[in-house]
């Protein structure tokens, strides 16, 4: 390793030396659940550059996006004034800066940069000796799916560092590394490091949501999502059986309905409806990034064809009436020309609340496939609104990350699909027997009520 001291002017809290240690040992595979203001980014940094120094090669520190890895990483200052990158990479061990590529090249032939998790699709093809998923919980759940092929070629290492967000994909490995001999692994709250004053942590308390609060400063897994759109509809979907693994497409059934949010070089996703009797079946989720117009005519053929889907109507968003995926031709024109005009609609201009009220509406009545939608279900999961710390209130957009895409693609079909969802008509009080009654039979109650009255 390079030669940097352990604990170098007394920088290193004690949970932070352990995992130094850690990889200063050999050890490959460490996931941390850290509260915020831990120093999990800091420690991170210094990692790298240490294996960087001991072994050439490529090295990534990764965050949800690449404004994340600007403006967390790149720009960082720390508080001392210093920027965090030039205490981590002294001038020593710096062969070249490269700003606009956020780059640093050590003297030793390594590599080291920030990237953005949500464009993972363009970091497949590289090698890299180790990577760092920062704020893990917040990325798209097949970023490591993709790269983790070349990481273990190259017997590379992985350290996981995040506060929880629910129950998702974060949690699962979690649960994993935690049952794993091979894997360093540890949950930090504030009152396990003593990190950050206990004034600021009664402010913090009194100022955030309790669910914000208990997720950031005490890594509380089952504190629901923070502005969550649809997660407590998922929840109640969970309960009720409506994910699991026999929703599939009835052949002499309607024919399925596609949904979908699109754009060039960014993720387009697709959602399939089929509908049913009192609701929809999302029968299958798709999603990519890179493909033009005509890559997703062709793509959504195949697929249909090789899951018996009975392609009724496409759905494209409004905004596809544009050139997009910089084509000579709109999507809308593309798709026409692939599928035909009867196949092809698009949705109408929509204002966020109305997409969002038409997807609480609609969800309430859809099953899932539990495998084949569980990228998109992840997504429709993590969709939420910003919770801003100065203004106490929460954005009034979505949030424009990974879940952006397979959320609004659902918002888009519930927008047209909530036509067919039928209002419940209360039941009304059923009225009491009208008892029809002959002459005879009123004449003698008659008789006996005036009999009666004589007595008395």
């Amino acid at each position: 390793m390079m030669n940097i001291t352990l604990g170098e002017s007394g920088w290193a809290r004690p949970y932070q030396a352990k995992l130094i240690e850690f990889f200063r040992d050999g050890g490959r595979q460490a996931f941390e659940v850290w509260h915020r203001k831990a120093g999990k980014d800091r420690v991170a940094c210094f990692i790298e550059a240490a294996l960087a120094m001991r072994r050439p090669g490529l090295y990534w520190h990764a965050l949800p996006s690449y404004e994340d890895a600007r403006k967390v990483i790149w720009d960082a200052i720390m508080m001392d004034g210093r920027r965090l990158l030039d205490w981590a990479f002294p001038a020593g061990i710096v062969a070249k800066r490269l700003d606009h590529d956020m780059k640093i090249e050590l003297i030793n032939g390594s590599i080291w940069q920030p990237v953005g998790a949500d464009n993972y699709d363009s970091l497949v093809g590289a090698f890299p000796r180790h990577i760092t998923w920062s704020e893990y919980a917040q990325m798209h759940p097949n970023a490591r799916s993709y790269l983790r092929p070349a990481l273990a070629l190259g017997e590379g290492t992985e350290l996981f560092i995040t506060t929880p967000r629910g129950y998702n994909h974060a949690h699962t490995l979690w649960e994993t590394a935690k049952s794993s001999s091979e894997w360093h692994t540890s949950l930090l709250t504030v009152d396990d490091t003593k990190a950050i004053p206990l004034k600021m942590i009664e402010d913090e308390r009194r100022d955030m949501p309790d669910e914000l609060f208990r997720q950031e400063y005490y890594c509380d897994f089952s504190a629901a999502n923070v502005g969550s759109i649809l997660g407590r509809y998922l929840e109640a979907a969970e309960r009720e059986g409506r994910i699991h693994d026999d929703v599939e497409t009835v052949a002499d059934g309607p024919g399925v309905e596609v949904s979908s949010d699109i754009g060039f070089r960014d993720t387009a996703a697709w959602w399939f409806w089929q509908p049913r009797a009192g609701g929809f079946a999302l029968v299958d989720y798709d999603e990519a990034s890179g493909l033009d117009a005509a890559d997703w005519a062709e793509r959504l053929k195949e697929r249909s064809i090789s899951l018996g889907h009975n392609l009724r109507r496409i759905w494209l968003p409004h905004d596809a009436r544009a050139r997009t995926w910089q084509s000579k031709h709109t999507g809308v024109e593309t798709f026409v020309h692939a599928f035909g005009a009867e196949r092809i609609k698009v949705v109408p201009a929509l204002k966020s609340h109305d997409k969002i009220n038409a997807a609480r509406l609609v969800i309430q009545k859809c099953e899932f496939h539990k495998t084949r939608c569980k990228t998109g279900l992840a997504g429709l999961r993590a969709w939420c609104f910003d919770f801003n710390d100065e203004t106490h209130a929460y954005s009034r957009e979505p949030r424009h990350d990974w879940a952006s895409h397979p959320g609004d693609a659902f918002a888009y079909g519930a927008s047209v699909m909530r036509q067919y969802v039928k209002p419940e008509v209360p039941k009304m009080p059923v009225p009491k027997p009208v008892y029809e009654l002959t002459l005879d039979e009123a004449w003698a109650i008659h008789e006996r009520n005036t009999a009666s009255e004589r007595r008395i």
